[in-house]
């Protein structure tokens, strides 16, 4: 078998028996795809890929200018794809011997309450005739905790009610990493825009389509929105009032889990809400509150200053 058509093998296999989303399935596509052109460069044949070939490529990447997290990213790829070829008794498994760099974890960055508030203010305009979409988008990002991925893929069947003692709760139901189901609650701000986005914007979207959809966010076309066109606005949006930098893909996810774990949230509820198979995950999340409370503490207890 040659490196092209086990590479093939090795992504139907994520995709069909470990049925990874079609977002994970891609970044490994694209990781594979880097190596097998490399070992085209140089000449390398599945079965002649030792130890040697993959501390050879680590330098490739090296050289090309990426972080050692993004080096550790694309080796963990490449250690996953030879462990699953050593399964099926393909050929050895090379990266045995290879050690991973510890890499400083990083604490994710989230928004101030202000800023948070500031971007959804920006989306009002009553020349921007989707302001109405970009609004409920934000506002369902922030109130959910969800991946914009998970945000448009979205179904209208997706945002559901039911009763609680009395209380009308209004839920989305994502389907995130491993199509792994987890429903959210919506807040009222939320559910407010979400509301005003179907009655008043969706059914003329929808009009300029030939065909009915069942998506919930819907393009100019009347088509499904696509991830990378509800990124491109969110950006937008975030450059026209000074936070270009401060706003990544996955910023209100950031700020969604710290600022509930600010307000007292038990950190096994947040991991419900952000569904991470492991509270180790969700954990980072407590080291950004610990160190803002290092911070207050260092600036405010009379005993801390030197």
């Amino acid at each position: 078998m040659d490196l092209g058509l086990a590479i093939r093998d090795f992504l139907d296999h994520l995709r069909v028996e470990r049925g990874l989303s079609t977002n994970t399935s891609k970044a490994y596509e694209r990781d594979l795809h880097l190596f097998s052109s490399y070992c085209l460069d140089k000449q390398i044949d599945l079965l002649t890929i030792n130890p040697e070939s993959i501390v050879s490529y680590q330098q490739f990447l090296r050289n090309r200018g990426l972080s050692e997290a993004s080096i550790q990213r694309f080796l963990s790829t490449i250690r996953s794809f030879f462990r699953y070829l050593a399964r099926e008794k393909i050929c050895e498994d090379p990266t045995l011997e290879l050690t991973t760099s510890k890499i400083p974890r990083k604490l994710p960055k989230a928004l101030t309450i202000e800023q948070i508030t500031s971007l959804i203010t920006a989306t009002q305009s009553d020349s921007d005739v989707l302001a109405l979409r970009h609004r409920a988008l934000i506002e369902l990002l922030y109130g959910t905790g969800a991946r914009v991925s998970e945000l448009v893929n979205l179904d209208v069947s997706d945002v559901s009610q039911f009763n609680a003692d009395g209380v009308t709760v209004e839920t989305v139901k994502l389907i995130g990493k491993g199509s792994k189901e987890r429903y959210v609650p919506l807040g009222s701000f939320a559910s407010k825009a979400l509301s005003d986005y179907l009655l008043r914007l969706r059914p003329a979207l929808s009009a300029h389509s030939k065909k009915s959809t069942t998506a919930l966010f819907l393009n100019q076309r009347g088509t499904r929105l696509s991830r990378q066109s509800a990124w491109q606005f969110i950006a937008d949006i975030a450059e026209s009032i000074g936070l270009a930098k401060e706003v990544s893909p996955h910023v209100f996810r950031h700020s969604y889990a710290t600022h509930l774990l600010d307000g007292g949230a038990d950190i096994r509820v947040v991991q419900e809400l952000l569904g991470h198979a492991s509270v180790t995950t969700t954990q980072i999340y407590t080291l950004v509150t610990i160190d803002k409370i290092r911070e207050t503490y260092s600036s405010a207890h009379p005993r801390a200053r030197s």
